[in-house]
C-alpha cells in the first residue's frame, strides 16, 4: 500500500482496534449487571447526576424516577443504542472494572505494535469512539502491556465532538487538533463513519476484519481504501512522505 502522508490517524475501537464480540460479551453484560446500583449508590456523582438528566431529556420525561431510567438504559443497551448518557455510565463502571483488574482491555494482535511504530515516527494518534472518554481512558490505561495513553494525544466521544455519522463532528475534532484535514487519517469498520470523515475533509481507510459485524457492510457514497490489519496501513507523517516523493524524483 502507498503510504499515507498524514500527521494525526484518528482510531475507531470497536471492531477496528478491538473485537466487537468482546465488547458485546464481556463489556456490555457486566456493566448491565452494575446499572441499577450505580444509579442508586452514586446518585450524587457529577457523572452520573449528568446522565440522569440527559436520559430523561431524550425520554421526555423530566420527572423519570430511577427504575424508569434504568429500564429506558437496558433498553438502549439492547438496541445498542450509542446514546451519550449510557456511554458515559458504561465507561464509570468499565472504568472502576479495569481498575480492578475484573476486566482487560481487548486488542486485535496488530494494533499495539503499530501504535508504538507510528507514535515513535512522529504520528500524532487520537481516539474517536461512541464510548465515552472515561472508557477510552480506563481501555488505554489498563492493556495487558500497561499504560499506553502515552502514545495517544487526544480523546474524543459523542459527547465533546458529536454523532460520528456526521460530517460536522470531524470538523470540531479538526479544530482541535490543528491539523489540516488533509493531514488526517481515520481508520474504522463503518462505511457512514468513514464518508462523513471523509465529508469533512479526512482521509479515510476501512478497516475489514473477518468475523466483525461490518465487515460485509457494501460502501457508502464511495469506496475507501481498504486494509485487513494495521500491519497492512501505511502512514507516515506528511513532510517526511513529501520528502521520501521528492527524492525519488531525482
Amino acid at each position: 500500500m502507498t503510504p499515507f502522508a498524514a500527521d494525526s490517524v484518528v482510531l475507531d475501537v470497536e471492531g477496528t482496534t478491538s473485537a466487537t464480540g468482546f465488547v458485546t460479551g464481556v463489556l456490555y453484560p457486566y456493566a448491565r449487571e452494575r446499572m441499577g446500583a450505580v444509579l442508586r449508590e452514586r446518585a450524587g456523582d457529577p457523572r452520573v447526576v449528568r446522565a440522569v438528566a440527559q436520559v430523561r431529556e431524550l425520554l421526555g420525561e423530566p420527572a423519570a424516577d430511577t427504575a424508569r431510567i434504568e429500564a429506558a438504559l437496558e433498553s438502549w443497551l439492547d438496541e445498542d443504542r450509542k446514546a451519550t448518557p449510557l456511554k458515559t455510565l458504561q465507561g464509570v463502571l468499565w472504568a472502576e472494572g479495569f481498575a480492578r483488574g475484573e476486566l482487560v482491555p481487548h486488542f486485535y494482535p496488530d494494533v499495539l505494535p503499530a501504535l508504538r511504530r507510528w507514535h515513535a515516527g512522529g504520528l500524532r494518534l487520537h481516539v474517536y469512539s461512541s464510548g465515552s472518554v472515561a472508557a477510552q481512558r480506563a481501555w488505554f490505561g489498563h492493556t495487558a502491556e500497561g499504560d499506553l495513553l502515552g502514545l495517544l494525544d487526544g480523546l474524543y466521544d459523542t459527547e465533546n465532538a458529536g454523532p460520528k455519522t456526521a460530517a460536522a463532528s470531524y470538523r470540531t475534532i479538526t479544530g482541535a487538533l490543528g491539523t489540516p484535514p488533509g493531514r488526517t487519517l481515520f481508520l474504522s469498520d463503518r462505511p457512514a463513519e468513514l464518508d462523513a470523515a471523509r465529508e469533512a475533509g479526512w482521509l479515510t481507510l476501512r478497516l475489514v476484519r473477518p468475523g466483525e459485524p461490518h465487515a460485509g457492510d457494501p460502501d457508502g457514497a464511495a469506496a475507501h481504501p481498504r486494509a485487513g490489519s494495521f500491519d497492512a496501513v501505511g502512514v507516515a507523517p506528511a513532510a517526511r512522505a513529501l520528502h521520501t516523493a521528492e527524492d525519488g524524483e531525482r
